[in-house]
């Protein structure tokens, strides 16, 4: 039989006759536990660069011909290759069976072949664009189907697309045909290409709470620790049924249609926070015809990401927005995975040229490889130019429109926001305005969903959450950001003005701001910013962000940054108040969904986040320094936030927070 290809792609999604593993070679269990000792694993995902190494393979074209990878190594994180090495192929078995195993247990069910008048449960499967997708995928397809439980291939599809049918599929009753009980999704997100991994989802349309991957994670390990892996693996890869594959492979097309008319409606909900039909149709409404009247313009650079297959053009240019779409076919990569700094200046470029053709064309965006990020350029008339948004601005603005509909529709009374540590304190003083109160939660997707689900039965209003350091944001009831969230704040913030919904979100911001005269009939994005509480923030996709350590006890490396920087502070406590009235400090630990104050006790964050805040004489904030071990990727996050938003500050504070950190780290090591 010949390979199953996709229609819409015409990519290769897998050959049920044949097993992509050979018996006769199956790699070692030494082989077996060196390659998984390289992999990240944590509540934002398991990953590790699966894409086999090969002198012959294509690789990003946007890597120096100076980072070629060394010919002894396996794989490659910069490969457009397809091909797995055997050893990662069994370790996406065990992943695979792992989830499987906790999905059964949930459902109550035994692994095994399905039983006549038995209904299995059903899981939802899906990959970003990156070349090894398939391969990953085909095992876990195998896998999954062998221990008796329907999968449901929606292949190339966005993260926050088969999260919204997740959560949908969730919903129905257990007899109903589209009835899923999670979903298994491919993907390293804004890592390099040839990184691959997986997040995990179950009854819910987000990702596993940190508390329900930790056993799943110690199962992982007890299954790569087994005296032969590759052969308990291979005995079950190799026991699926053939007709149950052909059917898996041959259904992507039926259920990728069904993900898109979930996700289409899902959306309606998240950017109008209405949940009748009726009122969701006249909230966009509203939006498009003033769309219409004051033209706005997007180009979307596409990158080659999950996104090229998704709901983007249809959904935008429902509200008579105006589109450029670029680098929309799959995996056609014009430049780094990651929407960071230079990775937005093609967008960036593209406006400018946009907009002098048609001046309508004011913002852009760029998203990462599993299409849940999306961050932004735009357009600023004063200059004549066009502009990267910071992380951190694109937060901001996001958080301003939703909480300006709020008081648009009235809803004032018990507001909050959940953001993660690394969000700049600009959060803290745009929530004020708006009498709503931000709460902090340790860097991770996961933690923050969990600390706004936690808010919520408390009876929070929590309209928007997300992490302002890595971009994007979540608006209820979404549990993972997704650009089209982050587009439709910004639309409704550019776009809903005085009329017959209220009056006009900037307005309400200005108003609420004290400076209702700044506002003018006229005003763009520009206007929008400049508005904006002063902050300036360590970019946490900086190399300089992103530090190297030899220390692996992070715990005795936060100690140990405890005695340099009490006396480095009592060194620079005059300098600080003359440069920045700073007179005083406090330290917090974030771990999980929360964050507490921690007095000197800096080693009592453990693996988590360490925030120290500098405060003035009237206890106000004046700028932070923060620290932690990422859970996505080999390296010690550090980053500083400084109100006044001069360059100079912010440089002059991480500087010093560097500095500590690699005197503590050459101590500890």
């Amino acid at each position: 039989m010949a390979v199953i290809e996709n229609p819409a792609t015409g990519l290769p999604v897998g050959d049920p006759d044949r097993i992509p593993l050979d018996p006769k070679l199956l790699p070692d269990s030494g082989s077996i536990r060196k390659t998984a000792a390289g992999m990240i694993l944590s509540a934002s995902g398991w990953r590790k660069v699966f894409a086999a190494y090969s002198p012959g393979d294509e690789r990003a074209s946007w890597v120096s011909p100076l980072s070629e990878p060394d010919a002894a190594r396996e794989t490659d994180e910069n490969s457009l290759g397809t091909k797995v090495p055997p050893a990662d192929l069994i370790l996406a078995g065990a992943m695979a069976r792992t989830f499987g195993e906790f999905i059964l247990a949930r459902a109550g069910a035994a692994a095994g072949p399905i039983a006549a008048g038995r209904v299995a449960p059903a899981i939802l499967l899906g990959i970003d664009s990156r070349p090894t997708g398939p391969a990953l995928a085909d095992i876990f397809a195998r896998t999954l189907t062998a221990m008796g439980i329907r999968v449901r291939y929606l292949f190339i599809v966005a993260a926050p697309e088969i999260m919204a049918y997740a959560g949908y599929a969730a919903s129905l009753g257990t007899d109903h045909p589209e009835r899923a009980e999670g979903f298994a999704y491919i993907s390293a997100s804004h890592n390099p290409p040839g990184h691959n991994g997986v997040k995990f989802g179950a009854l819910s349309g987000g990702v596993l709470p940190g508390s329900a991957i930790t056993p799943l994670i110690a199962r992982f390990r007890e299954l790569v620790a087994e005296p032969d892996p590759a052969a308990s693996m291979y005995a079950l890869i190799a026991s699926a049924e053939k007709a149950d594959l052909r059917r898996i492979f041959s259904e992507t097309t039926k259920w990728k249609r069904l993900s898109l008319s979930a996700y289409t409606l899902f959306s309606h909900r998240v950017v109008t926070g209405r949940e009748s039909l009726e009122q969701q149709e006249e909230f966009l409404d509203e939006l498009a015809m003033s769309c219409m009247e004051h033209p706005l313009g997007i180009v979307a650079d596409l990158n080659g990401s999950a996104r090229c297959l998704s709901i983007d053009r249809d959904w935008l240019e429902g509200l008579n927005l105006h589109t450029l779409f670029l680098n929309d076919r799959v995996r056609s990569f014009a430049h780094r995975i990651v929407p960071e700094g230079e990775s937005l200046d093609f967008c960036r470029r593209e406006l400018e040229k946009a907009h002098k053709n048609d001046p309508s064309f004011e913002l852009g965006y760029s998203p990462d490889c599993d299409g849940d990020r999306g961050n932004l350029v735009w357009f600023d008339r004063a200059s004549g130019a066009a502009h990267i948004l910071e992380a951190q601005e694109v937060f901001a603005l996001c958080c301003i429109s939703e909480l300006a509909c709020l008081v648009r529709d009235g809803k004032t009374s018990r507001v909050a926001i959940a953001v993660n540590d690394g969000t700049s304190m600009r959060i803290e003083e745009i929530a004020s305005r708006f009498g709503a109160t931000v709460f902090r939660a340790e860097t991770g997707e996961a933690n923050v969903v969990g600390l706004a689900d936690r808010l919520r039965t408390e009876g929070w209003t929590v309209r928007i959450l997300g992490e302002g350091s890595n971009g994007g944001n979540i608006t209820h009831p979404a549990m993972v950001r997704d650009p089209l969230a982050t587009l439709g704040a910004m639309v409704k913030l550019l776009r809903l003005r005085d009329g017959p919904g209220g009056e006009g979100l900037f307005r309400i911001w200005l108003r609420l701001s004290g400076s209702h005269e700044a506002y003018r009939p006229d005003f763009d994005l520009g206007d929008v910013i400049a508005s904006l509480p002063q902050w300036i923030s360590t970019s946490v996709f900086e190399q300089r962000a992103a530090l190297h350590i030899l220390s692996a006890d992070k715990i005795a490396l936060k100690e140990r940054y405890r005695s340099i920087f009490l006396s480095s502070w009592e060194g620079r406590k005059s300098e600080l108040a003359r440069r920045f009235g700073v007179t005083g400090w406090k330290a917090y630990a974030s771990n999980g969904s929360s964050e507490r104050e921690v007095g000197e006790d800096f080693a009592s964050s453990g693996s988590g986040g360490l925030r120290i805040v500098l405060t003035r004489a009237d206890r106000s904030p004046a700028a932070f320094l923060w620290m932690r071990g990422s859970g996505t990727e080999p390296v010690f996050r550090v980053m500083a936030d400084a109100a006044g938003g001069k360059p100079e500050d912010e440089e002059y504070l991480l500087a010093w927070h560097v500095g500590i950190v690699r005197e503590a780290d050459a101590a500890t090591s």
